[in-house]
């Protein structure tokens, strides 16, 4: 320890000071020598840990990536998955955008007092050929007495006529008269997984024109019974892709797209009392309506003739039934909806309400087989075999499948 000399004279401190600053280097150039020491001797010992482990455990030297001669750290990856993540979405909603269109309606209506007011809606459509073709819900243009107009990404409004409407899924096509359009590319939602990021494109609020939402395919066959926004008329949905992605009024009837841009459903509805919870129908169920709409002009159909609802075990119960499967022939909400179609081929085979369709040509309805999906596989002017339960028994009948109208 270097001890500091003080004297009470002043003078003698001052020809003291030489002194106390040669103690006070020296004390300093041996304390810096001492940390350089601890330093190298520290490194030393942190080459030689890394020697042995070398030597000693090779396999474990390869799994840090040392080789015997340098040692490589292993950053976090983190940064570099959300970077390529927010990529592949920038890029597939740069690919989809350009195609996406928004939709909107009017319709002037009369009070009883001979006034005349103006209602509006708003939707969302894709672009499905380069001349004018347009992918949306029957539900956006269902009103026949509505005039349609379609204003593209780029801001160009078109009129637009209603070309042809689906009449088992909440599917329409309509047409505007243009040339040259981005079209989209269509996937394959039978490979879609559970978990997997989509992308939907909309005129969110009929005002926000092109929104971009994102979230993951939450389940997949979902089956919902869809109200429009008085509730006076519903159908049933089968086969339904669930999302999280934001669905809200005014998306109706635009895509929904994996990370490469592929159209892999058509966004068509939201559980209203649930946050984060919307549905797509899936591109495959209308794949054969796009084709024959490209090919012939309209979307031509195999259909049954009945409404109906599947039937679950809660389903089974509210109606005494002994079966906890198959679709239970029932009339709809709304005045007029019949459970049979008249003249279709479901009444011309004797089907009725209250029956329960069993199975299509030997193959089972429950959750996974829809009846819709499954005479979807069908051609008009096949026949194919029913097994109903009626009146407490099973029996089989033949139809012959006509084409929806």
């Amino acid at each position: 320890m270097v001890k500091e000399i003080v004297y009470d004279d002043p003078e003698l401190n001052e020809k003291a000071a030489p002194a106390k600053i040669k103690k006070r280097s020296r004390f300093v150039v041996l304390a810096i020598f001492l940390v350089i020491i601890s330093l190298v001797v520290g490194m030393i010992g942190g080459i030689g840990g890394i020697v042995i482990l070398s030597a000693n455990n090779s396999e474990l030297a390869k799994r840090i990536g040392l080789d015997g001669k340098s040692l490589t750290i292993p950053t976090t990856s983190t940064q570099k998955i959300i970077v390529e993540e927010s990529n592949a979405i920038i890029d597939a909603t740069n690919k989809v955008s350009p195609s996406v269109v928004s939709i909107l309606t009017t319709q002037v209506y009369q009070d009883i007092f001979g006034r005349q007011y103006e209602a509006s809606g708003a939707g969302t459509g894709f672009i499905l050929t380069s001349d004018g073709l347009i992918i949306t819900n029957r539900h956006v243009v269902e009103d026949q007495n509505s005039k349609y107009k379609v204003i593209s990404a780029d801001g160009v409004t078109y009129d637009a006529e209603i070309k042809s409407v689906d009449t088992i899924n909440d599917f329409a096509v309509i047409k505007i008269d243009a040339k040259n359009l981005p079209v989209v590319e269509l996937g394959n939602s039978i490979d879609l997984s559970v978990g997997q990021w989509v992308v939907a494109v909309g005129n969110a609020l009929g005002k926000y024109q092109n929104t971009v939402t994102v979230g993951v395919i939450s389940a997949k066959n979902r089956q919902v019974t869809a109200t429009d926004s008085s509730g006076g008329n519903s159908e049933s949905l089968e086969g339904l892709l669930q999302t999280d992605a934001a669905i809200n009024p005014g998306n109706s009837g635009g895509p929904l797209v994996n990370l490469k841009g592929q159209v892999i459903g058509i966004n068509t509805a939201v559980a209203s009392d649930a946050q984060g919870i919307g549905f797509a129908i899936p591109i495959d169920s209308v794949r054969s309506a796009i084709d024959s709409i490209k090919e012939t002009g309209r979307i031509i159909r195999p259909y049954l003739g009945v409404r109906y609802v599947s039937v679950t075990k809660d389903i089974a119960t509210q109606n005494n039934l002994s079966l906890d499967y198959g679709a239970l022939v029932i009339r709809g909400n709304s005045f007029g909806q019949s459970a049979v179609v008249s003249g279709s081929p479901a009444d011309k085979a004797g089907i009725k309400e209250n029956d329960v369709i069993l199975e299509v040509n030997g193959e089972r309805i429950d959750s996974d087989h829809g009846l819709v999906s499954l005479i979807q596989e069908y051609n008009v002017g096949d026949k194919v075999d029913l097994k109903i339960f009626s009146d407490g028994k099973e029996k089989t009948v033949s139809v012959t499948l006509e084409e929806a109208k």
